[in-house]
């Protein structure tokens, strides 16, 4: 099958968040199935741009036509991959090769991001690349169904398109006159657009795809909700019979506690209980708390805002740290409130909390490892990567049974078993700290059950197998349609 997967980052390119992991395992998964063929196509960031590593060639240039605009697009193609997968990076200067520093948050990004949406469909036609099936990802490429309908049937007159929602918060909102101006697509399709009196992108691809996913099973069911869906729920319950969650994997190669450079001792399934103390002594002593092997180690690697559930953790940290036996580590950046709320209760608990505020990725590395217990009490959670990453060091999970923290988190009896962690229903800092508690029972009171929660934790497959397969499931069942 002749796959195109179209987005606005991918690691180890460039990334920002949970889209740029999947877009570097998703399109390797798919083309490691016999019979696939799968292109990549992203921007050609200034940070790529950039990096001597990344071996690319020109191959073509050509107008890309955006509205009254006639844009340059030319088309990089990546020389140094090796996993079957062809990478595409489209240059244009005055839209992402001339900027620095964050790759969103520009005021034209939503001409950004059309221009990239219509050179997209643009470079597969010009290299002769006809795909059965288009995935494309979030806001950013929203509007690829929308022109693959109205301008490009004469190229692709079979191909089929699946928009995938990994983030529902950000939809790509513009102006009413944002349609004529900027998209210059015929009368007919403004109303699969217009809500609001204004541009929705993500609402056009929800109508115009032929399948719709999202990134956990859970998730797929939330979005019918006003609580989650952030206006667009209406839209997905008429959509629900196109609707499906297919939960992300990881990298498992990359957090592997076996092989992984950044840690300092390797250990397996069945040599994990000295190299976790091991790993745990070290990183105890790299963020100068007291090397206490029987005092369990809590831990969060996050970005630090709201929605990661941080309100429910701050409400209850003080207490926990007075009547509790354990220690406290959080790194990640984020909103100024939370950054100064660690930092000060670090200041106040020097012997049991400490504060990363930092982004490290090798230091995360070491927190999944040197970590017992994982707090992820996200309000709303599409997903989630970090607690698959935690389970495959040995790190027991608390988590809120929401989204994708559902799906890969079922919650264990009061033994610790049938189940991979620890789970609380509703959103409230008390509910937190009573799955808190029973994990931190369940350590001091019974440590080999606590034990054997961690060798099940560490013998699931998170790889992206399962989802590539089911992937491909709904890709055949689009060419079937």
């Amino acid at each position: 099958m002749k796959i195109a997967i179209l987005a606005s980052e991918g690691a180890p390119y460039v990334k920002s968040g949970g889209l740029g992991d999947v877009m570097e395992a998703l399109p390797s998964a798919l083309a490691r199935i016999p019979g696939n063929e799968v292109v990549l196509i992203l921007p050609y960031y200034k940070k790529i741009r950039d990096n001597e590593a990344f071996q690319v060639e020109k191959i073509m240039e050509f107008q890309t036509t955006l509205g009254w605009r006639r844009q340059y697009t030319g088309v990089m193609k990546l020389m140094n991959r090796t996993d079957g997968v062809q990478v595409y990076f489209l240059d244009n200067m005055y839209y992402f090769g001339g900027r620095s520093g964050a790759i969103y948050g520009d005021l034209d990004d939503g001409e950004r991001f059309a221009y990239f949406a219509r050179a997209c469909l643009d470079t597969l036609a010009a290299v002769g690349y006809v795909p059965d099936v288009i995935q494309c990802n979030d806001w950013q490429t929203a509007l690829v169904p929308t022109f693959l309908n109205a301008m490009y049937r004469a190229a692709f007159p079979h191909t089929k398109c699946m928009y995938t929602i990994h983030n529902i918060e950000y939809q790509g909102w513009a102006h009413g006159n944002f349609f004529d101006d900027v998209l210059g697509l015929p009368w007919q399709y403004r109303s699969s657009l217009e809500m609001n009196n204004s541009v929705n992108m993500m609402k056009g691809a929800i109508e115009s795809a032929d399948l719709v996913t999202t990134v956990s099973e859970t998730y797929a069911r939330e979005l019918m909700y006003p609580y989650y869906a952030h206006g667009l729920d209406g839209i997905l319950a008429d959509a629900a019979w196109k609707l499906t969650g297919i939960t992300n994997g990881i990298d498992t190669t990359t957090f592997n506690p076996a092989i992984d450079p950044h840690i300092p001792f390797h250990y397996d399934v069945d040599t994990f209980i000295t190299g976790k103390a091991d790993c745990k002594a070290a990183l105890q002593e790299e963020v100068g708390l007291p090397v206490e092997p029987d005092v369990p180690l809590m831990v969060m690697v996050t970005r630090l805002a709201g929605h990661k559930g941080l309100d429910l953790l701050c409400y209850i940290a003080r207490r926990v740290m007075r009547e509790e036996n354990c220690q406290l580590l959080i790194l990640g950046t984020g909103e100024a409130q939370y950054e100064r709320f660690f930092k000060e209760l670090a200041e106040e608990f020097p012997d049991k909390v400490a504060a990363k505020i930092t982004f490290s990725l090798s230091l995360a590395s070491r927190v999944y490892a040197g970590g017992d217990i994982y707090l992820m009490p996200s309000k709303s959670e599409p997903c989630g990567l970090s607690q698959m990453n935690a389970m495959r060091y040995g790190t027991v999970p608390v988590v809120h049974a929401t989204g994708g923290l559902k799906d890969t988190v079922p919650g264990v009896d009061e033994n610790g078993e049938n189940g991979l962690g620890f789970t609380f229903q509703s959103y409230n800092a008390d509910d937190f700290q009573g799955a808190l508690k029973r994990c931190l029972d369940l350590y001091h009171g019974n440590r080999e059950g606590f034990r054997a929660l961690q060798r099940v934790d560490m013998s699931q497959d998170f790889s992206w197998d399962v989802p590539a397969s089911r992937y491909m499931a709904l890709f055949n069942r689009m060419l079937e349609q």
